[in-house]
């Protein structure tokens, strides 16, 4: 047999696995172990959400959603994005979608194609990387700069060519906010390279800290035809389980997102859609008391890390992560193992990007008595080193 004959494409199974960072498991559990490897907020959902679900189903609002997603949800998410970006929006611009994720993959798919390269600010979410082996194209990653800012120099070298920039803001797992120069930064990049896009996951945006503005990529009115940003109900109402999200782009890139979505994922749920307009009826005196309590666990996470000789961590300005870096020869995988012998789960950092290696994520949307428990046997975990 000739050893040159050519080789069967890998399958979209293979390539996905080829790409993801992520690990198979989180290592070793035992009777009491405390996880700070979760980015699900500790919370229920609002009463008045469940309430508006029961009463949805009550009333029969069981039958297929239109395709697209409801014309009052959809709505209702145009006006809130109008009102915080200062830019019209209408229901053609929103696509409704079964959580944040299928709105990310449905943008990646209706955007990419094979071969195509994509820019990942990293360390950051790993699920992008999946998604774009899904497309068949290559990622590039970029390293942010030890501040956690963008390395917008950097960008604009590997922007020619390109065919999608994915970002996460503020960021899963440093819990950096990119600032409105940076965001800016990104503004100028694509107004250079006309065929590229931006694709903007947002799904922290509501927990933000130390009275920090944020900036969403929606204000980048000049290349705003070429923005797709990703949002979802997870984290700011603590709906994680309840799955929905949506996305907003110009209407004609929203009709192709649509197309994927609707293609792959059917119709969406129809009381849950109803909950989510309830959702969003919440008052922003709510998440911003939900936001102040992150910040209080935020400044434990602080306190207990600034005593580890061993640590070091930018400090987290929004999100709910913490992303340490460990002076040790272990990987970070092997850290996450150390930290799981020790009683605490926490995410090793080379599942966010070649520069998390040596970094360990901790997630701190638990409550305080758990996480409190946790960071003392991280501490030990980190001493015992």
């Amino acid at each position: 047999m000739s050893t040159n004959a050519p080789q069967p494409a890998a399958s979209l199974p293979d390539r996905i696995r080829s790409a993801s960072r992520r690990p198979r498991t989180l290592g070793g559990t035992v009777p009491g172990t405390v996880s700070l490897a979760m980015g699900e907020p500790d919370g229920d959902t609002p009463a008045a959400i469940v309430g508006a679900a029961l009463h949805a189903l009550r009333a029969g609002r069981t039958r297929y959603a239109p395709i697209t997603g409801s014309p009052d949800l959809r709505r209702e998410i145009a006006s809130r994005l109008s009102q915080a970006q200062g830019h019209r929006f209408d229901a053609a611009n929103v696509v409704v979608t079964h959580g944040g994720s299928a709105g990310l993959a449905a943008a990646v798919l209706a955007l990419v194609g094979p071969g195509d390269r994509v820019l990942i600010p990293e360390p950051t979410y790993s699920l992008y990387a999946d998604h774009v082996a899904m497309a068949g194209a290559e990622a590039v990653w970029i390293s942010t700069r030890p501040d956690g800012s963008l390395d917008l120099a950097g960008l604009a070298d590997a922007a020619p060519g390109a065919r999608m920039l994915v970002l996460c803001n503020p960021v899963n797992p440093t819990g950096m906010v990119f600032s409105k120069s940076d965001v800016e930064g990104l503004g100028t990049i694509l107004r250079d390279h006309p065929d590229l896009h931006l694709l903007s996951d947002e799904a922290y945006s509501d927990i933000v800290f130390d009275d920090i503005a944020f900036t969403s990529a929606l204000t980048l009115a000049p290349v705003l035809d070429r923005v797709v940003l990703v949002g979802t109900f997870s984290k700011s109402y603590a709906m994680t389980g309840w799955r929905i999200g949506y996305v907003c782009a110009s209407a004609d890139v929203a009709e192709r997102i649509n197309l994927v979505h609707r293609t792959i994922n059917g119709t969406m749920n129809t009381f849950v859609q109803d909950a989510a307009l309830e959702a969003l009826r919440i008052p922003e005196s709510d998440l911003r008391t939900r936001a102040a309590g992150y910040q209080r666990r935020r400044d434990l996470v602080m306190r207990h890390l600034g005593g580890l000789d061993a640590v070091s961590v930018v400090r987290p300005r929004g999100a709910f992560y913490a992303f340490p870096r460990i002076d040790s020869p272990l990987s970070s995988e092997e850290l996450a193992q150390r930290c799981a012998d020790a009683g605490v789960l926490v995410r090793a950092g080379s599942e966010f990007g070649p520069s998390g290696e040596g970094h360990l994520r901790l997630s701190f949307a638990t409550d305080e008595a758990s996480l409190e428990e946790g960071l003392r046997r991280f501490a030990d975990a980190v001493k015992a080193l």
